[in-house]
């Protein structure tokens, strides 16, 4: 701080007189100014040295907040997945396969899209729409139910490792018990539930998920059991059926055929177009419904168990020979269609144009 002197004059000063005696020094000292210290400051207080911001916080809360919402959204995407299967076993029609024909449709309809009772899109809709429920959350940090944003954690690295231990388990089945087979569907939910698992993993950090461990292995244990208890039983109850005794009986087709579809038959018939089934499939008496009763019979259909079905039976050598693996099954130019087809995709496949069939 500065300090400056001031001339401050006592008032009990008494000027002197001009004497023409010489002054001594009492007088002089009488005279002479006080010196009064004053200090010098300024006004306010010095500023204070400033501080960083919390920079670091701040990017790894908004780091945090992207994960999250990456969560969300390739949760989205699951449900949107499930919902649409949901919708086709709620309706029975047949779902859309990019590939691979109506390999999709026949594994989606088999034993293992059941568990324990439940169907397998419901489970999956169940749990994407939960996963996209917490990201959601902690993305805006808007809990609900009484949980904070520990939990809301918590319960999604238990939710994403479910979801990958699941799929790791179908895919497993997918490979050994449908090695024929793709299905566009279950790959794409695999690929989705270990991207949300990874993903939950990373923004945990190693650290963390290293203390859960005991967590992750006790639910990916549970899941796995429940899946193979739940199959198991339906492989008995499989085997159960295997013991009932089919004799072979003809079906009866009760619709009439249009002139298109006498065409397309006859056209198919030409070409060598074949198509194989079993007598109590259901969908084999649907696809020659759509025909109608003259046309069914100018097809080249081939039955794979003339006569009847019991344990033990095997298919006939043509349908062996044809490596058919599920009914119908449709063999035009060598390109094999699983499934029930519809009329356009059978007169597509074959090539049929009515401006070439006779009138």
């Amino acid at each position: 701080m500065a300090t400056m002197s001031l001339l401050s004059f006592s008032p009990s000063f008494n000027p002197i007189r001009y004497q023409h005696h010489k002054p001594n020094l009492i007088s002089i000292l009488r005279s002479s100014p006080r010196l009064v210290p004053l200090k010098c400051s300024s006004f306010g207080s010095e500023p204070e040295p400033e501080t960083e911001p919390e920079t670091a916080t701040l990017a790894t809360s908004t780091g945090s907040n992207w994960t999250y919402k990456l969560v969300a959204g390739i949760s989205g995407i699951g449900l949107f997945e499930t919902s649409y299967l949901n919708f086709i076993k709620l309706t029975g029609s047949d779902a859309f396969c990019p590939v691979s024909g109506g390999s999709c449709t026949d594994i989606l309809n088999s034993d293992y899209a059941v568990v324990l009772g439940v169907p397998l899109p419901l489970i999956g809709m169940a749990a994407y729409g939960f996963a996209a429920t917490l990201g959601f959350q902690l993305a805006t940090n808007k809990f609900s139910f009484g949980i904070n944003k520990s939990n809301a954690q918590l319960l999604l690295l238990a939710t994403t490792t479910s979801m990958a231990a699941a799929s790791s388990y179908f895919l497993y089945i997918l490979t050994t018990a449908f090695p024929a087979s793709s299905c566009t569907y279950c790959l794409l939910s695999v690929i989705l539930s270990f991207n949300l698992f990874f993903i939950t993993v990373k923004d945990l950090g190693l650290q963390e998920t290293y203390k859960q461990l005991g967590l992750q292995l006790f639910i990916s244990g549970l899941v796995v059991l429940t899946l193979n208890t739940s199959y198991t039983s339906s492989n008995s109850a499989s085997s159960s059926l295997a013991e009932i005794e089919l004799p072979y009986y003809a079906t009866e087709i009760s619709t009439s055929s249009t002139p298109f579809t006498q065409s397309l038959a006859r056209h198919l018939h030409s070409i060598g177009a074949r198509m194989y089934g079993a007598f109590w499939c259901s969908h084999c008496l649907e696809q020659k419904e759509m025909f109608g009763r003259e046309a069914a019979k100018q097809l080249d259909y081939v039955e794979c168990f003339p006569e009847g079905y019991r344990k033990g039976t095997k298919m006939i050598k043509a349908c062996i020979d044809a490596k058919i693996e599920g009914f119908p099954t449709w063999i035009i130019n060598g390109q094999v269609l699983s499934g029930e087809q519809e009329l356009l995709e059978l007169s597509q496949v074959s090539g049929y144009r009515e401006s070439d069939q006779p009138s």
